[in-house]
């Protein structure tokens, strides 16, 4: 029943929340995005659990530093076994094709599975005010492409980004390239924080290849429900 391409968000700070949302979505979900929230509140325990009941993981981080505490970072994250990692491209090429390269290295030598890395472009929260504000020249879209172009060329699997961005992204950096976006609403749901949105199907659509989505199911009142809903207009897309 499960599309793996929806990854909702677990935005708690207790492991109960976590169980008793898990439990109740069952076989619906596959993927599930553990955030700074809930890490930080009970770190690894949360990658492990879910991993024992059969889930995928994006362990969303959004780590950023100098290179190799970057990439140290990472490889100490690997051995959690989540699926997918991520890192700011904001930190520039040498930091991300740093971490992809230790990452790499780390797993081979592990003898497990390397987890994707994706990085982070510009946060979906963010409108073209803020980011003027921030002394940026050229647009958010135009923003976004180059560092999805940097991305790849620095070894790594994929980005986050608004779904307003996946086409153009699609373009610049072909088939294979994952896309993340945040940012996703069913018809009808709260904006909430976020400024760059689009529905599911519209993102997939446009290029998407997982859809992050959290309040819309964890808010709901029927969260199971609210999440087949939303997996039936993905099936439009395929």
């Amino acid at each position: 029943m499960a599309d793996e391409r929806l990854i909702v968000a677990l935005d708690f700070h207790r492991m109960e929340d976590v169980r008793h949302l898990v439990e109740t979505l069952g076989d619906s979900v596959a993927y599930y995005k553990v955030g700074m929230e809930l890490f930080y509140s009970v770190g690894g325990e949360v990658v492990r659990w879910l991993r024992e009941q059969g889930k995928h993981v994006f362990l969303d981080l959004k780590l950023h530093d100098i290179p190799n505490t970057v990439a140290g970072g990472l490889c100490s994250l690997m051995h959690l076994g989540a699926d997918i990692l991520n890192v700011h491209a904001s930190g520039g090429f040498t930091m991300m094709q740093t971490a992809a390269q230790k990452l790499h290295d780390a797993a081979d030598a592990a003898g497990i599975p390397c987890p994707k890395l994706i990085a982070i472009t510009v946060l979906t929260s963010m409108g073209q005010e803020d980011w003027s504000q921030l002394g940026q020249t050229h647009t958010i879209p135009d923003t976004v492409v180059r560092f999805a172009k940097l991305t790849k060329q620095a070894g790594l699997d994929g980005v986050v980004a608004s779904p307003q961005e996946a086409a153009m992204i699609r373009q610049a950096c072909g088939k294979d390239f994952l896309i993340v976006t945040p940012g996703v609403r069913p018809a009808g749901a709260s904006v909430d924080d976020q400024s760059r949105i689009a529905t599911p199907a519209a993102a997939l659509a446009n290029g998407a290849t997982h859809l992050v989505i959290g309040r819309p199911i964890r808010a709901a009142k029927d969260p199971r429900g609210a999440a087949l809903a939303i997996l039936k207009e993905m099936e439009t897309v395929k």
